[in-house]
């Protein structure tokens, strides 16, 4: 039997929090993936950023979930995956829950495979579940607490930001109306320009695999990743980084005056200074938000990208939920 990660009391303590704004709940087009065995943990520390035994610790002390990326030998990210801890009772062998991109899903079995090797692990997808993300809203209404939580196999706020809300793994089917009184189902195109304001990256077009690097792409900031756990693929570049403290470009969120008509913003984009130096890359966006690989000597500065050879002006900022220190 499956569990919830959060208990009633403190679901109803962030309602309270949040003003009693409604929630709208965002189905994701994002694949679970179950890693089962008594060595799922130990296998998944060392080809994750973060420190998976937490989710097994004793005592009360592990966490709900677990953001993290697997990197490749050169340290930089093939995968963005957020980890969560199901077990019902401490005599059954536990299984980890791993959220991705699901258009990489085929590829994460094969790399997860490629290094199982004889561990006691067993992978398998999990087309039966479904996974929403659960946002509260601006205008007032009724977000009292789940009337039939039961329903909900995991609720548990984002391990990224406290800004994305909580994350929800239900049953197929599931009827969100009854779990969520008053709240809404949401189209999912405005959950991502949500996480674009916020500047939040999530899948394979805002963390090109193979292209992204770990620190650049605000890995520490959200929880990600351990500089303390030991050895893991990638981990030589991106622990030296960390050490020499030199990081010249983030993914931070960008605005354009107005959403862009057509197809926006080819992913790749070069953004220019109003000088025409060179400041960064555009990774993805939707309506006037985006999100792009930025020079932090540039971000204070007016931006601009060429479009069918007009120069179309944006913005850049730096998200309130990052560090104080964080753009110095």
């Amino acid at each position: 039997m499956l569990v919830r990660a959060i208990t009633a009391s403190g679901l109803r303590r962030w309602c309270r929090g949040r003003r009693g704004a409604a929630a709208a709940c965002f189905p994701l087009s994002r694949a679970l993936l179950g890693v089962r065995g008594a060595e799922a943990a130990v296998f998944l520390q060392g080809l994750l950023t973060n420190d998976v035994t937490q989710l097994v610790a004793e005592g009360g002390d592990a966490p709900p979930a677990l953001y993290a990326h697997a990197l490749n030998v050169q340290g930089r990210c093939l995968y963005d995956v957020i980890l969560y801890r199901l077990q019902g009772s401490t005599a059954e062998e536990p299984q980890i829950l791993l959220e991705c991109d699901s258009s990489v899903l085929d590829s994460i079995q094969k790399h997860l495979k490629l290094y199982k090797i004889r561990r006691k692990v067993s992978i398998s997808p999990c087309p039966d579940l479904s996974l929403w993300a659960v946002i509260p809203g601006e205008q007032p209404g009724d977000s009292s607490l789940p009337k039939c939580a039961e329903q909900a196999l995991l609720l548990t706020p984002d391990p990224r930001t406290e800004v994305m809300g909580w994350r929800l793994i239900t049953k197929k089917g599931a009827n969100l109306a009854e779990m969520i009184p008053g709240s809404q189902v949401g189209d999912v195109q405005d959950y991502h320009r949500h996480r674009y304001k916020q500047g939040i990256p999530e899948g394979v077009k805002d963390l090109p695999p193979g292209v992204a690097l770990p620190l650049e792409s605000n890995l520490a900031f959200m929880n990600g990743i351990s500089f303390t756990k030991g050895c893991y693929i990638g981990q030589e570049l991106t622990a030296r980084t960390h050490h020499m403290g030199v990081i010249r470009k983030r993914l931070l969120p960008v605005r354009f005056p107005q959403p862009l008509p057509g197809l926006g913003v080819p992913e790749g984009a070069q953004i220019l200074t109003q000088a025409g130096k060179s400041a960064g890359r555009f990774r993805a966006g939707g309506g006037e938000f985006g999100i792009a690989l930025l020079r932090l000597a540039h971000i204070n500065e007016p931006l601009c990208v060429e479009l069918a050879g007009d120069r179309v002006e944006l913005s850049a900022t730096t998200p309130e939920w990052w560090p104080k220190s964080a753009a110095k």
